[in-house]
């Protein structure tokens, strides 16, 4: 009965190792997705002057001044459902498109600022630091 029991935990304890990711991504693993998502309007150091940004009928946000807005906290969750598309839900018009690819792929646990650690795709985390690398401080 000891053995099985013993046999039970460690099998439970090797499928959850299997599950946790190797190492969490960086911001440097994020400016390849951004670069290819974000800069055609965002410009590439997101500061909202990409190529598509006159084009655009709401000018692009400069990126690089998120925290700035927030009273200097870079407001993890927020930025979060603005790229994948639940916060802004409620825009009038032709906006910032969705990335439903960002969206897939394997998941990672994210704090995003309420103590709780959230299952959340790998790309979207990437985005993130990387987003949070570029602010802008006083």
């Amino acid at each position: 009965m000891t053995r099985l029991l013993i046999g039970a935990w460690l099998g439970a304890a090797l499928g959850i190792a299997a599950c946790v990711p190797n190492e969490m991504p960086q911001a440097s693993d994020g400016r390849g997705l951004y670069m290819e998502y974000c800069a055609v309007c965002h410009g590439a150091d997101g500061k909202g002057d990409g190529e598509m940004a006159r084009a655009t009928t709401t000018p692009p946000k400069n990126l690089t001044l998120i925290s700035l807005r927030h009273g200097d906290r870079f407001p993890r969750a927020k930025v979060l459902s603005t790229i994948d598309g639940y916060a802004r839900s409620d825009l009038d018009g032709p906006g910032m498109p969705e990335f439903g690819e960002l969206l897939e792929g394997d998941l990672v646990p994210l704090d995003t600022g309420d103590g709780t650690m959230t299952p959340t795709p790998r790309k979207l985390v990437a985005l993130l630091e990387y987003l949070e690398s570029i602010q802008q401080t006083r």
